[in-house]
């Protein structure tokens, strides 16, 4: 059996139209058998009344040859019952069949009467009264079976010849439609080899030009998903040579050198230490992520006290942000809200975090609730270094960082990507405002309560 959709469309299209055809002759000979019956009966009526018209006017001395000359110039057989019971028959052609006749519908006809066939008869005829040397006769026209093969050919080769015009047209339209679905089978099988730079120039209208469509869409899609997996495998390669290589390096010293100071030794196993811990922090906020991303930890809402969690932050993060003498204000009235306490409270770690890691010595941390309608508004704003206009576009993208010389600072350009998926779950938003040397405002909106418990 062929595989082939070109074969599988013509075959269809031609199997259809041959039913379609038959279907349709049918229906055709159903519906005006009746009809084309009457009117081939009219025409032989008036056929047979202009014979005998023309034979009382010539009245000829041989009625045989009259009737044979008949025969050729209408094309209709002649059959003629005298009112002994004779029966004289003339054939158009010798191939034509004599049709047998009932004796009351001849004796009908010879009484006056006019005979038209019925559905239960074989033929098409009629019959009309005639006489013939005073003698009265009934006078039978048949059909010619020349003509109604004639008819029958013309029928089929019609038939045919459209089958044949509709056969060449589905076979153009065939490779119209089949072109298209080749070009999209070589497009999938580049894609499918890692070959993204794949762009079908079908421009159509229909199913198929949307269907071209959709695929240089997902095209594009997967480009930029191959380009993020390229990028995060090279970020978290990067995170983890940065201070593998560092701890390797000092381990090395350690066991090679001579004996050394014991401030150095000391210094040295704080380096390890310092480098071991941003390899965990990238490990769990790695794995953080994962979780997230993945949903294999749902939410677990619960009702508390979305102000007395922010002061609670705020006193955990105490030694970080009173050792650089901040300010910290506080102006959170009380906010009941329902959600993850779990996960709401490392986005209020991470964003108070970052504030005291880049803001200076002295300088000051603003944090304000609002409540608008059916949800919080919580507003962190600081005097730190700020972030370029250029650079605030892509700060939630994992592993970005606005200042790549802060390798040593502790962070891994996971805090905001962490912050920005935590927040997405709860259903809400967050932005941040911010210019260089003017600090950085960062907002976060949520809701009370979240329409969609996961």
């Amino acid at each position: 059996m062929t595989r082939s959709l070109y074969v599988r469309v013509v075959l269809t299209f031609l199997a259809a139209m041959a039913v379609g055809l038959v279907v349709s002759v049918l229906a055709g000979l159903a519906l005006f058998e009746e009809k084309i019956d009457r009117i081939g009966q009219d025409d032989m009526v008036a056929a047979a009344e202009e014979i005998i018209r023309v034979y009382e006017q010539t009245s000829p001395e041989n009625p045989d040859e009259f009737m044979q000359s008949m025969v050729r110039l209408t094309s209709y057989s002649i059959q003629l019952y005298a009112d002994s019971g004779v029966m004289k028959s003339f054939k158009f052609s010798s191939d034509t069949d004599e049709l047998a006749i009932s004796q009351e519908s001849s004796r009908k006809v010879i009484e006056g009467a006019i005979y038209r066939s019925t559905s239960k008869d074989k033929m098409t005829f009629i019959g009309l009264p005639f006489q013939i040397g005073g003698e009265r006769q009934a006078l039978f026209l048949l059909p010619s079976s020349k003509n109604e093969s004639t008819l029958i050919h013309m029928m089929l080769t019609i038939l045919l010849f459209v089958l044949i015009t509709g056969s060449i047209c589905i076979l153009i339209a065939a490779v119209y439609v089949v072109n298209p679905i080749k070009t999209l089978t070589a497009a999938t099988k580049r894609l499918a080899k890692g070959d993204f730079d794949v762009e079908l120039g079908v421009k159509r209208k229909d199913e198929l030009g949307t269907l071209a469509r959709s695929f240089n869409e997902m095209a594009v899609d997967l480009k930029q998903l191959e380009q993020m997996r390229q990028d995060f495998v090279s970020n978290v390669s990067h995170e983890i040579q940065s201070p593998l290589t560092s701890i390797s390096g000092f381990a090395k010293a350690l066991k090679d050198m001579n004996p050394i100071a014991e401030y150095e030794r000391v210094q040295y196993l704080d380096i390890i230490l310092t480098e071991s811990g941003r390899l965990s922090r990238l490990s769990d906020n790695l794995l953080k992520l994962a979780s997230l991303d993945s949903n294999h930890h749902p939410l677990e809402y619960t009702a508390f006290n979305l102000d007395e969690q922010i002061r609670q932050v705020v006193v955990n993060c105490e030694p970080l942000w009173s050792g650089k003498n901040i300010h910290i204000d506080l102006d959170l009235p009380q906010a009941e809200i329902t959600a993850d306490k779990d996960q709401l409270n490392q986005v209020w770690m991470n964003l108070l975090g970052n504030s005291i890691k880049f803001t200076p010595e002295g300088g000051f941390i603003h944090i304000l609730i609002r409540t608008r309608m059916d949800e919080y508004i919580v507003t962190l704003s600081d005097s730190g270094i700020g972030i370029a206009p250029e650079q605030l576009s892509r700060v939630f993208e994992r592993f970005y960082k606005t200042d790549r010389s802060r390798n040593r600072s502790g962070g891994n350009g996971l805090g905001l990507a962490i912050v920005h998926k935590i927040v997405a779950l709860h259903q809400g938003s967050i932005r941040i405002e911010s210019n260089v040397g003017q600090g950085t405002k960062v907002v976060v909106n949520l809701p009370a309560i979240p329409s969609v418990r996961t």
